[in-house]
Order: structure tokens, then C-alpha cells, then sequence
């Protein structure tokens, strides 16, 4: 038992340094340009480990957006607080949520951007966390918001998002609380 639990975190860590070998690689050199060898090299890890995690450079960058936006998620549920009316609650979460996005610019462009680029896995891979973002906001305003008004209040802050990412204005991210949060309470 002990022999397999050390082979699965072994594992795990490969995993995770492989994406955050991806995520290095990619912020320096684009998605494009970016190799199966920069990302190992990045990582310390083989080409076979690689190899053993992911088939191409593209099922990895969709592993670290799905990583990237489950973390984001998880700032998203721990700013919930239940005591405090649900108005109250989105702001915090969207304060906490745009925070964590600010924190690390080079990856947000990367991810909000060149996920866009892989085509229809990209966009089911933006598509499957947008949803688990909506059913996420239903959980937690469970008044007179539909999942198609909840699938829209995401595209909508996502597009704002992007607009900042766009114009190089990640670190005001903040900026966007007010906006988003009468987005919601509309």
C-alpha cells in the first residue's frame, strides 16, 4: 500500500510540474512557439514523463486552464460566506475571484486567450468550467436566476475579463467588482 501511495504522488507531482512547466514556457514564449522540449525542460521532468501525462501540447495547456480555473473557483467558493446576504457574498467572491486573476497576468492572458486557439477543444474546455461557474452562482443565489441568465452573467464578466487582458490592464482586475456585481444583481 505505502509503495502505491508514494507511485501516485509521485505522479501527481510529475503532473503538476508539467503544467507549471507549461505555464512557464508558454508566459515566455507564446503558446505557438512553445515546445514539447521547453515545457519538459521548464519542468524537469523527460519527454517520456510528458509522454505518460498528456498526448500533445495542447491536451496540456487545457489541463492548466482546467487546473488554473478549478483554483479560481476554489478562491471563488472560500469568499462565500453564508451569514452575509448573497449581494454581499458575490462581491466578496468577484473581489476575491478578480484578485487571483491579477496575481498572475502573463498566465491569464495565456489562458484566456490561447485556450481560444486549440478550436473545438479549447472552446469545450472554456465551455465545461464557464458551466461549472454558472452552476456554481446558482448554488449560491438561489433566487430568480435561471441557468441560461447564469451562463450569460459568466460570458459576461469573462468578456470584461478578456477587454482588460487585452488592453494590459490585469492588475486592475478590481475595477471590474462594481460592474460585475450589478451584473449579477440584475
Amino acid at each position: 500500500m505505502a509503495a502505491m501511495a508514494e507511485a501516485l504522488a509521485t505522479e501527481h507531482a510529475h503532473r503538476s510540474r508539467l503544467l507549471e512547466g507549461m505555464a512557464h514556457a508558454v508566459a515566455a514564449r507564446g503558446y505557438a512557439d512553445t515546445t514539447i522540449a521547453d515545457i519538459v525542460r521548464e519542468a524537469s521532468v523527460s519527454r517520456r514523463t510528458f509522454y505518460e501525462h498528456f498526448q500533445t501540447k495542447a491536451d496540456c495547456l487545457v489541463a492548466l486552464y482546467e487546473a488554473a480555473s478549478h483554483n479560481a473557483l476554489n478562491v471563488l467558493r472560500d469568499a462565500i460566506d453564508p451569514s452575509h446576504e448573497w449581494q454581499t457574498q458575490v462581491e466578496r467572491a468577484l473581489s476575491a475571484y478578480l484578485a487571483c486573476m491579477a496575481a498572475n497576468p502573463v498566465l491569464m492572458r495565456t489562458l484566456f486567450i490561447e485556450i481560444l486557439g486549440l478550436g473545438a477543444p479549447g472552446l469545450a474546455a472554456r465551455r465545461r468550467v464557464n458551466q461549472e461557474i454558472a452552476d456554481f452562482m446558482l448554488g449560491v443565489i438561489q433566487k430568480g436566476l435561471t441557468p441560461q441568465m447564469a451562463t450569460a452573467v459568466v460570458g459576461g464578466i469573462n468578456e470584461l475579463v478578456l477587454q482588460y487582458i487585452e488592453q494590459d490592464r490585469v492588475a486592475s482586475l478590481g475595477e471590474l467588482v462594481a460592474p460585475a456585481s450589478a451584473l449579477v444583481r440584475a
